[in-house]
């Protein structure tokens, strides 16, 4: 057993978020049989991934905040602290924060035989997608 040191907080890049978004790495594979990646994440207001998939599927614990989270059929729904949302592999979907509060969650995923091709990650979300209606 032992203690790993905190790597730095990252800024996730432009081509694949609007807004400021940060990331945590937690975990990490140590081995070539190990898949689990997890991170903490934090969106600003207003901030939000652009459209991507996920090989293997994603699971997101929102920890702080309200989620936006949406699909391309114009699905869109609100997550709260506590909630946890499931993305089956492949499905096309983008999560941030709402306009006017941050929200931080947990990225749990495995990486795909390729690490590589783990995410797809696609066009940004535009306006018009961010802001429609959301169920809760």
């Amino acid at each position: 057993m032992m203690i790993e040191p905190k790597p730095p907080t990252v800024k996730n890049p432009a081509e694949q978020f609007t807004g400021d978004v940060y990331l945590d790495l937690i975990a990490a594979p140590k081995d070539r049989s190990q898949r689990m990646v997890v991170a903490k994440v934090r969106f600003l207001p207003g901030a939000r991934t652009a459209w991507h998939s996920h090989a293997k599927g994603q699971t997101l614990h929102v920890t702080e905040g309200t989620a936006l989270m949406g699909t391309r059929d114009g699905f869109v729904i609100k997550v709260h602290p506590g909630q946890t949302v499931y993305t089956p592999p492949g499905e096309e979907h983008w999560h941030g924060a709402t306009p006017d509060d941050y929200m931080e969650h947990l990225a749990m995923l495995e990486n795909a035989d390729d690490p590589a091709t783990t995410t797809r990650w696609l066009e940004h979300v535009t306006d018009a997608d961010y802001l429609r209606p959301a169920s809760e």
